[in-house]
């Protein structure tokens, strides 16, 4: 009886087995088919999923490193559809650093919600240390945005006390220096060609005057067959600006140069300038509405003869320019039209209008447009004589113009997903340094 009992035990341990087989094989099929998975997914959205949408807006250099920071967040390629639009914009500075304006705007349920901080980073400060500091400041905006979703669970906040700055003196007297250099060398075995430049320039800015000196020399030399040509091209300028308040500048030009291409031996130039900044220079960040008049006096002696059977001159002129810039959601511009003649005959006059617009038409697809038109009644320096296809090509003499037109228009276009958070860094993908 006991053999029949334990028989029947094991008899009945295959069927065991079937049905644990069997059982495993439909968990197995529920988990892993998609759809099954696509509905649990909507059933219980993900904390990701929940995540606050960003719309990045002038990061292009440091945005891989932001993602790589700021995990908490989806990154969103379509503004529309982002909660937070970020904007950074920057200016620079009188030591040749960067001031950093990082604007917030809140969007849909944060509508009204809006946020500026800014970060000021020096010349010298390394890539590194700058992007931490954009980031830091990015965590801080968006922390009102964050409070308000359940990722807020899940932040913490320090805080790292500095000491306060110490005051030093400033040898340099806040003078930067800056020089520069560079050579371009092209051989072929009939074409030659030689470009040699060179620079050197110092600026002091206070938040009273700015003062700026800069110094240039080119050197061009080409060689075609037993031909030889060689332009030269000094030049020195220099601007001296004093703040009177919020909307007004007054300052000083000055220059001297020599021009091959503009029959120039020597021209020296200097003249009083007056600015208007409709916008207060406080906020110039993002918005500038200026007029600036200047009149100068004009030393003038040519190279050669030129049309009008002049050598040199003396001539005094005028100039009057009014520039818009705007930098916003929507994209941004800039406009100037700017006048000019000479005050012994008006008839000898020069009108130009250039601007340039980045719109974002809709979604992901986006229009730039830049261009100017130019009147030329002014051209005094025309050499007399003939002129060669050649020399006209290389720009050794010019022809006579009355008008100059430029433009150039693009769009752009991007599709697929919204979201941007992924970053792979193979083969240089995360490399975010600008190419020089």
């Amino acid at each position: 009886m006991n053999q029949v009992k334990k028989h029947n035990k094991y008899n009945r341990l295959p069927d065991f087995l079937k049905m644990s087989s069997i059982l495993i094989f439909l968990l197995g099929f529920l988990f892993s088919n998609p759809s099954f998975a696509e509905e649990k997914k909507k059933n219980k959205p993900s904390l990701e999923e929940s995540a606050t949408k960003i719309y990045l807006d002038g990061f292009r250099y440091n945005e891989s490193y932001i993602k790589t920071e700021i995990p908490f967040v989806n990154y969103i390629r379509d503004r529309e559809l982002a909660e937070v639009h970020i904007m950074s914009t920057t200016q620079r500075t009188g030591a040749r650093g960067t001031e950093y304006t990082i604007t917030f705007y809140g969007q849909h349920q944060f509508a009204n919600l809006n946020d500026t901080l800014k970060y000021v980073s020096k010349q010298a400060d390394a890539m590194e240390i700058t992007r931490q500091e954009i980031v830091r400041l990015l965590k801080i905006g968006l922390m009102p945005y964050i409070s308000k979703t359940a990722h807020a669970d899940y932040i913490s906040i320090s805080y790292r006390r500095k000491r306060d700055p110490v005051a030093v003196e400033d040898k340099w007297n806040n003078w930067v220096f800056f020089i520069s250099g560079s050579a371009d060398l092209e051989f072929e075995e009939n074409d030659h060609k030689t470009e040699l430049d060179g620079a050197l320039s110092a600026e002091r800015v206070t938040p009273d005057w700015r003062i700026s000196l800069s110094g240039r020399a080119d050197y061009n030399l080409r060689k075609i067959e037993s031909s030889s040509y060689i332009t030269k091209n000094p030049s020195f300028n220099t601007l001296i600006v004093k703040s009177i308040n919020d909307h007004w500048s007054t300052g000083l030009y000055g220059s001297a140069l020599s021009s091959d291409s503009y029959n120039s031996k020597l021209t020296i130039s200097a003249g009083p300038a007056l600015e208007f900044n409709r916008v207060p220079y406080s906020v110039s960040t993002r918005k500038e509405f200026r007029f600036l008049y200047k009149v100068e006096y004009k030393n003038i002696r040519y190279k050669s003869e030129t049309i009008f059977g002049k050598f040199d001159e003396q001539l005094f002129k005028q100039t009057l320019s009014a520039t818009l810039e705007l930098r916003d959601k929507w994209g941004s511009t800039v406009g100037t039209l700017e006048g000019s003649n000479y005050l012994h005959d008006f008839g000898l006059l020069r009108l130009r209008l250039s601007g340039r617009i980045n719109l974002r038409l809709f979604g992901s697809l986006s229009l730039d447009i830049s261009g100017s038109i130019a009147m030329i009644r002014d051209d005094l320096s025309l050499r007399k004589g003939d002129r060669e296809v050649d020399e006209v090509l290389l720009r050794l003499k010019r022809l006579s113009s009355d008008y100059d037109i430029n433009t150039r228009i693009g769009f752009r276009y991007t599709f697929g997903s919204i979201y941007s958070n992924v970053v792979n860094p193979r083969f240089g993908g995360g490399n975010t340094r600008r190419r020089r």
